[in-house]
């Protein structure tokens, strides 16, 4: 699954989830009705001042609430989003120097058609990758250096 979906999809939850809980506390600061007709009316016609303030100072809570939370989160969070930032680079150092390995022997066995012959496509199709491969590897290793002495 790509991050945005999930992301769209905990997103939307999360909203769906924000609603619900509104409603159910704006339905529970209403006084019950005894006509069903009337309830709902007044729930289409929307709130009142006094509901609009309780709704207002709910919206409020949940907007601390959230923050606290996010805070407490990231603070949690911040030490393996390090480790595992460097651990990534690493990973994929590792696997950008998986093409260097397999393509190297192919510079050594076509050396003769370098410049003309019959594998001289192949030589150079061979060096391009491994430059590029083992450029993007070093890089990758050299940064997660970096980033680990910070």
């Amino acid at each position: 699954m790509k991050p945005e979906f999930i992301g769209r999809v905990v997103g939307t939850g999360v909203r769906v989830a924000g609603r619900m809980a509104w409603h159910g506390i704006a339905a529970s600061s209403q006084p019950a009705s005894k006509n069903p007709q009337a309830q709902a009316n007044t729930q289409v016609q929307g709130a009142s001042a006094g509901n609009a303030q309780a709704a207002a100072q709910v919206a409020r809570t949940a907007s601390q609430t959230g923050r606290g939370v996010a805070q407490g989160l990231g603070g949690m969070v911040r030490p393996f989003r390090r480790v595992g930032g460097i651990l990534w680079l690493e990973i994929t150092g590792a696997f950008f120097l998986l093409p260097v390995v397999v393509f190297a022997p192919n510079i050594w066995r076509f050396r003769a058609s370098w410049a003309a012959g019959p594998d001289h496509r192949t030589f150079i199709v061979s060096v391009i990758v491994v430059a590029v491969f083992l450029y993007l590897g070093v890089t990758s290793f050299w940064r997660a250096s970096r980033r680990s002495r910070m």
